[in-house]
């Protein structure tokens, strides 16, 4: 059985990547696609040119938008306390950066009526 060829809406990665950002961006959802209209800010630009330079880029921006030319990079994403790395996919384009790098952690509780005390 052949592995199944990444697609996103019928263009395969190297067709993404050889596409510009307008172009890319209509592919997108709504959302996504209305935050590239209006532009990208100077601090998302730069990240994109320090991507396509280096691998391993540390970044605040939670709100970014994954671009096909940031697919097998490695890029660690601020969570509010400390940096997660996370390595990008085919399957995370067109997601937000903050997806993937979780700011909460998951309560845990204890069952009810149960305490620490020690017995006498």
């Amino acid at each position: 059985m052949a592995l199944k060829e990444f697609k996103f809406h019928g263009k395969t990665l190297e067709e993404l990547q050889a596409m510009s950002i307008t172009e890319f961006s209509e592919l997108l959802p709504s959302r996504q696609r209305r935050s590239f209209k209006r532009g990208l800010s100077e601090e998302k630009k730069k990240l994109v040119v320090k991507v396509e330079k280096k691998n391993n880029v540390k970044t605040h921006l939670r709100d970014m938008i994954i671009l096909p030319s940031m697919v097998g990079k490695t890029i660690q994403i601020h969570t509010g306390k400390t940096f997660l790395p996370v390595i990008i996919v085919e399957d995370m384009i067109g997601k937000y950066f903050g997806e993937f790098a979780l700011s909460r952690k998951r309560a845990s509780h204890t069952s009810m009526g149960v305490t620490n005390k020690p017995k006498k």
